[in-house]
């Protein structure tokens, strides 16, 4: 609905119809996941193959003109693909084997650095420490940050859930703060977020206008409490990306503050009910596997929210089931259809000898 609402404010570029074919085409497969995967750790058995997958997935938009910047889509007869967005699906299926298998050298061997945090042995961090390196390489090579972004929390997140060990947040943390140092620093497409992210209204003093971040802070202003209604905004000012990386500031000025919170909330029960299914699960595989894909919602929201909103620089990323996007909408049924069928295997009741012992 707000898709439709923005193309009504940019008549040559129409893409609600898309948008809706897309969200068919993600609740088919929703359906399909959901009827043919009846035991959700099948999908430890296809490890290996999931990461190979997903490592193609990411190089393939390496050979495609660069669109916006970023090589990150593929195009072909008219229609865009974004494989990036699937291959995230596959590094939590890979990242949940492994750890599941390897979960009792990951918490218990190792040589103590300092306070309770041991330095892994190579043997048993080196193979998926090297997967998540040649994956986050890939998309700084593509220019693709927040999916790097999302990728590097999704590997903190899952290890951190394997280990129990909460120096990996730590760790994590720094790394990331380093990283992102790093990147501002040298990339000239990532400095000029940065900019616009320390002074946002720059360019109005310069007499340019505001800039995509300026107009988006402008349209949260102007929605206040209860927004301005629906159809009666006017963040389409903030150009190309209104339907896709600012869809949320859209929401926030023809709904206000409350219907911005109550989306944020409907994200935050998502990603809750996520969570408890994996608390419920009793095999290793499955409790990973929910704790990753619930985590990828959460990344995803926080990321774009606080970038739209000025918490954090901004990065390209689709905002979960609300921008534009048909790849995201589509890996985003999928990953919905994973967690139903997670949560009704933690609610199934246990065998009688399971329970006996």
């Amino acid at each position: 609905m707000l898709i439709q609402r923005l193309d009504a404010t940019t008549p040559g570029h129409p893409t609600a119809d898309d948008q809706l074919l897309w969200s068919a085409l993600g609740l088919v497969l929703f359906v399909l996941v959901v009827a043919l995967l009846r035991d959700h750790r099948v999908l430890q058995r296809y490890a290996y193959l999931s990461v190979a997958t997903a490592l193609v997935l990411m190089l393939v938009p390496v050979f495609f003109p660069a669109v916006n910047g970023a090589h990150i889509w593929i195009r072909f007869a008219g229609l865009s693909f974004q494989p990036g967005e699937f291959a995230k699906i596959l590094l939590a299926v890979f990242f949940a084997s492994y750890l599941a298998a390897n979960r009792t050298a990951l918490a218990l061997t190792g040589r103590r650095l300092f306070w309770k945090l041991r330095l892994l042995p190579g043997r048993v961090l080196g193979p998926i420490l090297a997967i998540w390196l040649l994956s986050v390489g890939l998309l700084v090579l593509e220019r693709d940050l927040g999916t790097s972004l999302l990728f590097f929390g999704l590997f903190v997140i899952m290890l951190f859930t394997a280990t129990g060990r909460i120096g990996w947040i730590a760790i994590g943390l720094l790394l990331a703060a380093l990283g992102a140092y790093a990147v501002g620093t040298l990339e000239p497409h990532v400095n000029s977020r940065v900019d616009d992210w320390l002074n946002p209204f720059a360019s109005i003093e310069r007499g340019e206008g505001p800039g995509q971040l300026a107009q988006s802070l402008f349209a949260f202003g102007a929605g206040g409490l209860l927004g301005a209604g629906l159809g009666h905004g006017q963040s389409f000012l903030i150009g190309f990306a209104a339907k896709s990386d600012f869809i949320l500031a859209t929401a926030g000025e023809e709904l206000g503050l409350v219907g911005l919170t109550a989306i944020l909330l409907l994200y935050g029960l998502l990603v809750a009910r996520g969570f408890r299914a994996g608390l419920a699960l009793r095999d290793p595989f499955g409790r990973l596997l929910a704790t990753g894909l619930a985590s990828i919602i959460a990344l995803q929201v926080f990321v774009i929210a606080g970038g739209v909103t000025g918490l954090i620089p901004l990065t390209g990323m689709a905002m979960p089931f609300l921008a534009q996007g048909g790849s995201s909408v589509v890996t985003n049924w999928i990953i919905v259809a994973l967690l139903v069928r997670l949560s009704d295997s933690a609610r199934r009741p246990r065998p009688a000898q399971e329970a006996a012992e």
